[in-house]
């Protein structure tokens, strides 16, 4: 009884932008870090579930044959005005309060992370009474909220917690809880936070 979930590849976009629910493309090595994924699931998945932005459908299109379904629920955080800015150059009065509690705290025009996991774990949920093995192909905001809605990590603790890099496929036991990473393989270049900014 498991569902897989796979984070989408590298997007299109330079190192540091804030970029959220922006619908990037992907980069060039698209389909190499695309076969990295397929050697990690099993041939009998039954449902396919995905974000419909298009980093996320691309590659849900290009793994499955199976039809899938898209759920906005299944975005990334909603980043408001902070959408395509680079971290460094967000005023850091904007900043700081988001910083401090990013769970509770909303971005302005946009989501707090209890709103990102609010709407996911509804999502997961019906995924997960419903015909499995089935497949998530989302976001690492999505993910990490499944992971600690399914572990009872704090969501403070969530990005220390489950390290995800692009393309990475996590399965989880809907009976026993177990989750296993199957593939997650660090890729350097992401920034998701201002890059002076201590923890």
């Amino acid at each position: 009884m498991n569902i897989y979930l796979i984070r989408h590849t590298r997007p299109a976009v330079g190192k540091g932008i804030c970029y959220g629910q922006t619908d990037l493309d992907v980069v060039e090595t698209f389909h190499e870090e695309a076969a990295v994924i397929k050697n990690h699931l099993p041939g009998d998945i039954s449902k396919v579930y995905s974000s419909p932005l298009r980093r996320c459908r691309l590659l849900a299109e290009h793994l499955f044959p199976n039809p899938i379904d898209f759920h906005d629920d299944l975005k990334e955080l909603h980043c408001g005005s902070w959408e395509m800015q680079h971290w460094d150059e967000i005023p850091r009065e904007e900043l700081k309060p988001w910083m401090e509690d990013f769970v509770q705290v909303r971005v302005p025009g946009g989501e707090s992370y209890m709103d990102l996991f609010t709407r996911v774990v509804l999502r997961y949920e019906a995924i997960a009474s419903r015909e499995l093995p089935a497949a998530i192909v989302a976001h690492g905001g999505v993910i990490r909220s499944i992971l600690s809605h399914v572990k009872g990590v704090p969501l403070k603790d969530a990005f220390n917690h489950f390290p995800l890099y692009y393309g990475a496929v996590a399965k989880i036991n809907t009976v026993s809880g177990e989750i296993e990473m199957l593939s997650n393989i660090e890729i350097k270049g992401e920034q998701h936070r201002p890059s002076d900014w201590v923890k």
